[in-house]
């Protein structure tokens, strides 16, 4: 079946669980906030602890997860994007805040309205290209970036890349593999290639040892947003293009942001700016599939005369 194509009741009930999943993303920026040790070990920990718990799943369940060399290998290496995008998110968090780091992923949308079409070789859609410079002109409302910032954005930005990248392959994947299976195979990728960046640069030597209330976070990250989150947002893609998923998860720095206040305070964070740019990004994912819809049928009666 392909994304999109789907009968209604099936989309409503993935658009629901895709919003749940995008609620749960959010909160994954308080974590990294609250956690005390660096990214890399951050997120060293939280695949570990993730692919772990796919692991018990499989072997309480059961399934057999075996995979042709070929497909191990093509999701292997996408573990790869996988571990860069949460590697330089949760280091975008640490070197400047969660409202910088959150607002800048919101330009996964313009990337996969760029990258989709050159992967899938498919025409680059205007309207996917226009609702993605609206969601930029959201993000910059939202947030009045200052230049002390700057290496917080540009990590930022490099994180949207890689996880619009990844999603754009998970998005044909996931027609064919089971949403687990993508899931435990591409953790088990960004796990390795974690660890080889730490033991090239001497960081597994001085692996830092979470303590006190770090595990507990690291905990409910790498099970709860992660495992389950990520295997979710997988699944959804088997009705939903890799372009709708992002446009939707542009709602994650709306949450996140709204979470960062009442966790921190942030109070520049819910200005004019905030609802201004928060009500564009809104009436962009809500108003695309309308607008979209009739150009479809505008098209239709076009080559119908």
């Amino acid at each position: 079946m392909q994304p999109d194509t789907a009968p209604a009741y099936q989309l409503n009930k993935n658009l629901l669980i895709l919003h749940f999943t995008v609620f749960i993303w959010g909160f994954t920026g308080i974590l990294g906030k609250l956690i005390t040790i660096t990214a890399v070990n951050l997120v060293w920990y939280r695949v570990l602890i993730a692919f772990c718990t796919l692991f018990l799943y499989f072997k309480f369940n059961r399934q057999d997860i075996k995979l042709d060399r070929k497909t191990f290998l093509k999701l292997f290496m996408t573990g790869a994007l996988v571990g860069g995008h949460w590697v330089l998110f949760f280091y975008a968090i640490k070197v400047s805040t969660v409202s910088v780091t959150l607002v800048c992923l919101s330009s996964i949308t313009l990337f996969t309205a760029i990258f989709e079409p050159i992967i899938n070789r498919k025409p680059i859609s205007k309207l996917e290209i226009l609702s993605g410079i609206l969601i930029i002109t959201g993000i910059t409302l939202i947030f009045k970036f200052e230049t002390q910032y700057t290496q917080g954005i540009i990590l930022g930005l490099l994180s949207a890349a890689a996880a619009s990248l990844f999603s754009i392959i998970n998005s044909r994947q996931v027609q064919q593999i089971s949403p687990p299976v993508i899931a435990f195979y591409e953790l088990i990728g960004a796990f390795v290639w974690i660890t080889i960046y730490m033991l090239a640069s001497d960081t597994l030597n001085n692996l830092q040892i979470p303590h006190n209330y770090d595990i507990g976070y690291l905990l409910i990250l790498g099970t709860v947003c992660t495992s389950l989150a990520y295997v979710a947002g997988v699944s959804v893609m088997r009705e939903l293009s890799a372009f709708k998923v992002a446009l939707i998860t542009n709602l994650e720095p709306v949450y996140g942001i709204i979470m960062a206040f009442m966790f921190f305070g942030d109070l520049h964070t819910m200005s004019l700016g905030f609802w201004l740019g928060a009500l564009i990004i809104l009436s962009t994912i809500f108003l695309f599939p309308v607008v979209q819809k009739q150009v479809v049928k505008f098209k239709s009666r076009k080559t119908a005369f």
